[in-house]
């Protein structure tokens, strides 16, 4: 019983259970908050028959739903059948009221019209008055816009491009952010970008034509900034000048104050003078406008693009140097070639200093220093080359003048120019060089027009003349009464002379090199020793060894070379002089011109005994003997005669040697004694040679008589006739080789020792003669058989 009582239980409380969730289920169907496919699978997943059981559920509570609604409709029944009566009675009513309100309102809308115009007159107005408001506070935003762009056109149109760029800048940082929905801003935004591109190129158009500008006028500028440094440097050089003057007459006159007025005026009409040239002178500034590069620069600054200008720029210049370091090809043959090159240069970094000083970056030191650099090893090799084609010393003086002001100049500026003055001294020796070739010519000029004999002073006033050209000093001839004869030739105080000029020539290309009075004295010494031992002792040589020279010229000629060789200790006094150095100082170089005379006079010596034994040749040609002759003529032959009277007169031409002091007499003394015993020698050795002639076959006894009869015409001493000077006479007759002029003839015999007696060459020839046999017919003598 208990368990089926707990059956029963279990069952009952199922179907409650049933019961309960079928209501949820309807409830959550009524509610429409949940979906209705989870509540509908709930229900029909329970039991494979529940669905019917919740049909009759739902059909249940139809139904309640459906007698509420009827309980509900029958209790308001009688009020909605009184309300619908009440309405029917307010129906007529209704009409009315609705008639009278649409007569209402349409005497309103008649009475409404007027306001309605009115009232939308007045919409219209306020809604244009706002518009007005607000056009005018736009305008009032874009009139600024407006004004900067046009502001901007009118800068572009006269060419402030600069300060068109600030004006962009502040139109669109400042102004065009405020407008800028409006289209005319949009238009303008687009613009501004071109008109920068347009003004880039319209600077660069203009920096193009400032670099054509500088380029055409970069000749005047330097030659403007070359003068300026030649008349400063003037000045400079007055003024010390001038200084040293008041300083040398105020330490000895003790401040004379008479001086000083004259002293004022002087340095005034100096001040006066540079006040006119400095007015007459242009500057750089003058010649070329510097705008368009400042100009270009800004823009380009503000466009952020100065790098890129800065490179430009420079690349443009460096073409621009390396064609203004391009010389012309005959640039060599006149001065105002090298002038105009110099001033091309000079113009050129003359503007970069300027650009250097003016701008900040555009161009540095360290750019200006390279350039130069790579321009001065261009300009050193360009003048190294063209000046060795310069065969004029006026032209290379010139040139160096010019070398001398283009680095002057280009010094204050800043740039070195040590390696100028080192090629200085390379051309230096070149216009040594071309010196030693112009003075070549004079001595050959001189030596060309002179007479080769002694220079006649008729009066004191001519004498003086002649002693003023050269250092001439003998005491005898000093005592002699006018007229009278100075010893040498009319081209030793010309040659003396013209070393002097050499002397001043070499020294003018010596001046503003910057260097001291030593070596300026050194240098001196050395292109005079290479003008006495290379060009005048060339030019000796030269004419010695000329045909058309002569005994006597060549005697004149030793005479000569003996006084310039004395005036040789003259021109060391005249070097010291013009470079105040003292003849104490310890000098590297000396004069050397004493053994350049005395070359000369070696060799004209020698062309004296050479020219001698030509002319006893000459004598000796036109000899003819007759070997078959049956008897002399009693007389010497007529060739020797003439041979004989000239050796008289050519040795009578050495007395004309210098003879006023021991030395001279023993070189005059010398020579004679020389010329002599070489003429003796050679007419002994031809006469010789005409005995031992191979072609020589026979000789009779007159034959030999008369060739006896010549030796001794030579052996007389007629020679010495006429000798002026004793000393000359005394060395020729001491010679025992001279046998013209012995007198030992008579005492010579056959088979005597030489020690004996000192023998004669001619004596010995007559020996050979006098041994012979006249009727003894000779065979042709051998070949080296001696007398």
């Amino acid at each position: 019983m208990a368990r089926k009582s707990k059956s029963n239980l279990s069952e009952l409380y199922l179907e409650e259970n049933k019961d309960q969730i079928y209501e949820n289920a309807l409830a959550e169907i009524q509610s429409f908050e949940l979906p209705l496919g989870t509540t509908l699978r709930s229900v029909y997943d329970d039991q494979p028959n529940a669905h019917q059981k919740f049909m009759e559920k739902l059909d249940a509570c139809i139904r309640n739903h459906d007698r509420e609604i009827e309980k509900m409709c029958n209790f308001h029944h009688q009020g909605f059948v009184d309300a619908i009566t009440e309405l029917l009675k307010v129906r007529a009513d209704a009409e009315k009221l609705k008639v009278q309100v649409t007569d209402t309102n349409r005497r309103l809308q008649d009475a409404g019209k007027e306001v309605i115009a009115q009232t939308e007159e007045i919409i219209r107005c306020r809604v244009q008055q706002r518009n007005i408001t607000t056009v005018v506070e736009k305008l009032q935003l874009c009139l600024p816009v407006l004004e900067m762009y046009s502001k901007l056109k009118e800068q572009m149109s006269v060419k402030r491009y600069y300060s068109a760029l600030k004006t962009m800048e502040q139109l669109e940082n400042l102004y065009l952010p405020r407008v800028s929905q409006y289209r005319f801003c949009q238009i303008m935004i687009e613009n501004l970008p071109k008109l920068r591109e347009e003004i880039k190129e319209i600077s660069m158009s203009d920096l193009k034509d400032f670099l054509e500008s500088i380029r055409k006028h970069s000749d005047r500028i330097g030659e403007t900034a070359m003068k300026q440094a030649q008349q400063q440097k003037t000045f400079s050089t007055a003024f010390q000048k001038q200084n040293s003057v008041n300083y040398g007459r105020n330490m000895h006159f003790g401040r004379n104050r008479i001086l000083e007025p004259k002293n004022e005026i002087t340095l005034k009409r100096t001040f006066e003078d540079e006040d006119e040239h400095e007015e007459e002178v242009l500057t750089a500034q003058d010649l070329v406008d510097f705008s368009p590069v400042y100009r270009c620069l800004h823009i380009y600054s503000v466009l952020g693009d100065g790098e890129i200008f800065e490179n430009y720029y420079r690349k443009q210049r460096r073409k621009q140097a390396r064609l203004v370091l391009q010389p012309q090809s005959s640039m060599h043959e006149t001065v105002e070639g090298y002038r105009r090159y110099f001033s091309q240069i000079v113009g050129f970094f003359v503007v970069e200093d300027h650009i250097l000083h003016v701008t900040q970056g555009l161009v540095t030191r360290t750019y200006t220093d390279e350039l130069w650099n790579m321009a001065l090893s261009k300009i050193i090799a360009v003048l190294r080359t063209h000046s060795s084609y310069c065969n004029d010393p006026d032209l290379v003086l010139e040139l160096k003048n010019l070398i001398v002001v283009f680095a002057d100049t280009l010094q204050g500026y800043g740039f070195p120019v040590n390696r100028l003055f080192d090629l200085l001294f390379e051309i230096r020796d070149q216009y040594n060089e071309t010196l030693l070739k112009k003075w070549s010519g004079l001595f050959r000029d001189i030596f060309e027009a002179d007479n080769y004999s002694p220079i006649p002073v008729a009066n004191e006033e001519e004498y003086r003349i002649v002693i003023s050209k050269f250092p001439f000093q003998d005491p005898e001839l000093d005592k002699q009464s006018f007229p009278k004869k100075l010893p040498m030739s009319q081209s030793v105080p010309q040659i003396y002379m013209q070393v002097k000029e050499f002397i001043y020539a070499s020294l003018k290309f010596s001046e503003s090199l910057h260097r001291s009075s030593t070596e300026i004295d050194d240098m001196l010494r050395k292109s005079t020793n290479l003008l006495l031992t290379r060009t005048l002792s060339s030019c000796l040589q030269n004419l010695i060894k000329k045909p058309h020279i002569g005994l006597t010229e060549l005697v004149q000629i030793i005479i000569n070379t003996t006084h310039l060789e004395q005036a040789c200790k003259y021109l060391e006094d005249f070097i010291s002089n013009i470079t105040n150095i003292s003849q104490l100082t310890v000098h590297t170089a000396r004069l050397y011109g004493l053994s350049t005379f005395k070359d000369a006079r070696h060799a004209a010596e020698g062309e004296i005994y050479t020219k001698l034994n030509q002319k006893i040749d000459e004598f000796i040609q036109i000899a003819d003997y007759d070997w078959t002759m049956s008897e002399s003529d009693g007389r010497a032959s007529g060739y020797l005669m003439d041979l004989i009277n000239f050796l008289r007169s050519t040795f009578q031409v050495f007395t004309h040697l210098p003879h006023n002091n021991n030395d001279h007499a023993a070189m005059s003394g010398k020579v004679a004694q020389t010329a002599c015993m070489s003429a003796c020698q050679h007419l002994s050795m031809s006469l010789m040679q005409m005995l031992l002639d191979s072609e020589l076959k026979q000789i009779s006894m007159g034959a030999i008589q008369q060739f006896n009869l010549d030796v001794i015409q030579c052996e007389f001493p007629p020679f010495t006739h006429g000798m002026e000077s004793s000393s000359v006479q005394e060395q020729v007759t001491s010679s025992p080789q001279c046998s013209l002029l012995s007198t030992h003839n008579s005492s010579l015999q056959v088979g005597m020792p030489e020690a004996e007696e000192p023998r004669s060459c001619f004596s010995l020839k007559r020996h050979h003669v006098l041994v012979w046999r006249p009727w003894l017919y000779l065979p042709p003598l051998p070949s080296g058989r001696s007398g």
